[in-house]
């Protein structure tokens, strides 16, 4: 249930995530917004940061909390939440985010081929991101996050780092434990194995699947959207209820997996919380730093792509095209789908030496779930890209059950691929996995669950797409293979192969207890 936010009107629910931010930043006063404190390359302004402002941002009249802040010994205040992402070439580029509980001094990462030799010391950025007392649930919270990118590494190589600030050197014998490594994106096509799942939250379950996530050795991760649920509504209005404390809690249970292996998002309905301009992604633009290589990094922090061996991984933003959730339909003016198309051609052309293309984002394409079902802005924007360039694997959560389709091509099932079966996407079509059992409280099917061990026939059924109205248009399904209400998540291995033979991803749905659900093959001639 939505709980209104005091003194916001409901009128304001029609209007954009601009609109709605404009409206509270009049309403609550600039003398709450603005916080001191030693805040490096990063000012708060308007509920989030402004790279570079720091010297800039006028000091807020000092108060107990500030105060403590300025004077806080460094040596008291650890890091945490550690989280990796790739920059826009996986192979030489890594940024290491982190958080602090207070404002510190000079943060820094430090990092070296091995455990004993950091002595490559590189300034990280903070950036302090405010959420004022009236706003949500959260009171009068900071958070301060902490990035450092970092370039000409090495592919395929393992670097150790260690963060931290003035009074906490993590190359001193006392902060030696907090040592973490990476590895970067190698240089040629190898053997690799990489997990996705949406719909997290913090939980038991949640922890649990990270967990097992670690124990697969992957070389990444996939999130695709709804990512910590600090928003529970999710309808991205200013009514909705929130608390950014959640992100704090997240972004700790999270550290286990994403200290090293890089946790690449894509942001969904949940993601968008309309107190932060632009678009309700400025939050998310001061926690994480995903690759730039996107149509409009500002706007679209969550549309980027990288690659890794001989598979590319392409983040879209379906916020943009959503029939079912509106608050940011269009952004994007079109420009992210003419972007796509042409990410697609690239990596589709000779000599790219690309085998797969892997799309994740988080609104349903094909779902069966009773909650949200099928997208069909999703299906009208981007369905005939994935069938013209041939996409081998789409990824999405959104319904919080895990759901395959058969091998589909203009919403017809071209092949059944039953639980060990085979497709081959450039004669076949595209298969698509709904992996959205992540942590958060499940959905439910209309029918019987069936998965591995568990196989039930019950094709045809009724279903929905949500249209451009709003509206639910009834479907029947026949193409639903594989269905799971109870948590889990993706596990794919990428076995490359020579030219003139065949390379492969298996893929696998894993339940929380380690049980394999689901397999099946995506297989590719290569031709480079």
């Amino acid at each position: 249930m939505d709980i209104p936010r005091m003194g916001v009107p409901d009128a304001l629910a029609g209007r954009s995530l601009a609109e709605q931010h404009e409206y509270l930043r009049s309403t609550f006063s600039r003398r709450t917004m603005i916080r001191g404190g030693a805040v490096t390359l990063g000012a708060v302004a308007g509920g989030v940061f402004v790279p570079g402002a720091a010297q800039a941002a006028p000091a807020a009249p000092a108060t107990a909390s500030n105060a403590a802040a300025e004077h806080v010994d460094g040596a008291l205040v650890a890091p945490f939440g550690r989280h990796l992402s790739y920059g826009d070439d996986a192979r030489t580029e890594m940024t290491v985010s982190w958080q602090v509980p207070v404002a510190v001094k000079n943060p820094f990462i430090r990092i070296g081929a091995h455990a004993g030799d950091l002595s490559r010391k590189i300034p990280a950025e903070i950036r302090a991101l405010h959420t004022p007392a009236g706003v949500g649930t959260s009171a009068d919270h900071t958070q301060y996050y902490v990035h450092a990118k970092l370039t000409h590494l090495k592919p395929g190589r393992t670097y150790y780092y260690g963060v931290g600030h003035q009074g906490f050197d993590p190359a001193t014998p006392r902060f030696a434990g907090t040592i973490g490594t990476f590895t970067t994106a190698p240089a040629r096509a190898e053997r690799f194995t990489f997990t996705a799942f949406g719909d997290q939250g913090v939980s038991y379950h949640a922890l649990a699947n990270d967990s097992l996530i670690l124990a697969q050795g992957p070389a990444f991760h996939l999130h695709a959207g709804d990512i910590a649920y600090a928003d529970p509504s999710g309808q991205g209005q200013t009514k909705d209820t929130f608390d950014a404390r959640t992100w704090d809690q997240f972004l700790a249970q999270t550290e286990s997996v994403a200290k090293s292996v890089p946790w690449m998002v894509s942001y969904g309905n949940h993601d968008m919380e309309a107190w932060y301009s632009p678009n309700g992604y400025g939050s998310q633009e001061a926690r994480f730093a995903p690759p730039t290589n996107g149509p409009d990094p500002k706007n679209l922090p969550g549309v980027y792509s990288f690659v890794h061996g001989n598979t590319a991984v392409i983040s879209l933003d379906a916020n943009d095209v959503s029939y079912e959730i509106p608050a940011n339909l269009g952004i994007s003016g079109g420009t992210q789908t003419t972007w796509f198309e042409r990410q697609l051609k690239k990596f589709r052309a000779p000599g790219s030496g690309i085998d797969f293309v892997v799309v994740f984002f988080h609104h349903c394409v094909y779902c069966t779930a009773t909650a949200h079902a099928s997208e069909g802005g999703v299906r009208t924007e981007w369905v005939p890209l994935f069938e013209k360039y041939t996409v081998d694997l789409v990824v999405n959560g959104h319904n919080h059950v895990y759901e395959r389709s058969d091998v589909l091509k203009g919403d017809k099932v071209t092949k059944e691929l039953p639980i060990g079966g085979t497709a081959y996407p450039e004669t076949d079509g595209v298969v698509y996995v709904t992996a959205g059992a992540a942590g958060k409280s499940l959905y439910a099917f209309p029918v019987a669950d069936t998965y591995e061990g568990n196989e039930k026939d019950v094709d045809p059924f009724a279903s929905y797409v949500t249209e451009a109205d709003g509206g639910k248009k009834s479907v029947t399904v026949d193409w639903s293979r594989v269905r799971y209400t109870n948590y889990s998540f993706l596990r794919v291995d990428v076995e490359p192969a020579p030219v003139g033979r065949t390379a492969t991803l298996t893929v696998r749905g894993l339940a929380e207890t380690g049980a394999e659900i689901d397999r099946f093959v995506v297989a590719r001639k290569v031709k480079r």
